[in-house]
């Protein structure tokens, strides 16, 4: 019997996820609550129904079709009580104007290869397939279910993951794991708790394990106005990057994307307290790792 996932998304042609062009499967669950999150559709493994008040139609089409009448119509305006939503999807397939988006949906680890499988020739000699999230490895046994069906087909693989997982979830996938994409945070214990909910223990412990046993990992680091983008954190975190000699550290610019599916998700935003990373910092960045020799861009 195939094991059983949540996905919240399928990217294709992705070109950030991992090496060459790739098909991105994104899992829910995540046990970290970072301020400045963009998917927090992901949060929880459970589907969750978001409703973009700028789409609706005020039709009532969602009204007829809920079994649990979360949706109601009021002198022509929508309401919506999110409390009796079960998020069963019928609303989403009845809307007219695409203002529900219901985020989760259960694939078997049969299906999910059947859409990778698809995209496979556009993979090439360096592209693939990659799982992120979320934290994918909290559905840990759909990922090394699914990963070893794509290694028996010869498919290249990445593991996008920040970490914050038994050490039991990452040996499991390790030998049918090509790289791993290790989201860094903060290089300070306090500050990491802070701004993510969680300390960074774990995740350095699991880090040097994983540099232990020869996986190849690429440190994708979030730049964050603000938060984690002072010399005295980026300096930080380069020493202990450089202790670890792993393959390259990659500077992502923070963007400002998703502060509608907060509000659409009736989740409390706190993405509007940031401002975009300016590109001169993320160059002054990109040099503090160049600086003490470590392989960045």
């Amino acid at each position: 019997m195939s094991t059983t996932g949540i996905i919240f998304d399928v990217k294709r042609f992705a070109v950030h996820d991992g090496p060459g062009v790739r098909t991105t499967l994104f899992l829910k669950g995540c046990p970290l609550r970072c301020l400045w999150c963009h998917n927090p559709e992901s949060m929880l493994v459970q589907p969750r129904l978001a409703y973009y008040v700028h789409k609706c139609l005020h039709c009532g089409e969602c009204v007829s079709v809920c079994p649990t009448h979360a949706h109601a119509l009021f002198d022509g305006k929508h309401a919506f009580d999110r409390s009796v939503c079960t998020a069963c999807g019928a609303c989403e397939e009845a809307c007219l104007g695409s203002a529900l988006k219901n985020y989760g949906e259960a694939i078997s680890v049969d299906e999910a290869v059947q859409i990778v499988i698809e995209d496979r020739d556009f993979y090439g000699e360096d592209g693939g397939v990659t799982l992120s999230g979320g934290e994918p490895l909290f559905q840990m046994e759909f990922c090394c279910d699914f990963l070893k069906q794509l290694k028996a087909l010869g498919i290249h693989t990445a593991v996008d993951t920040c970490g914050c997982v038994a050490w039991s979830a990452l040996e499991k996938v390790l030998s049918v794991a090509d790289i791993f994409l290790w989201d860094f945070k903060h290089s300070d214990r306090e500050e990491h708790r802070r701004l993510t909910g969680l300390p960074n223990d774990l995740i350095l412990e699991n880090l040097n394990k994983l540099v232990e046993c020869g996986a190849r990992i690429e440190v994708r680091i979030p730049l964050v106005p603000g938060c984690n983008d002072s010399e005295e954190n980026l300096s930080a975190t380069a020493k202990i990057l450089k202790k670890l000699h792993v393959e390259r550290v990659r500077i992502l610019p923070y963007h400002a994307l998703a502060r509608t599916k907060y509000e659409a998700l009736g989740m409390k935003n706190a993405i509007h307290d940031f401002s975009p990373s300016e590109p001169e910092i993320v160059l002054c960045a990109v040099d503090i790792f160049r600086s003490r020799g470590i392989n960045a861009e």
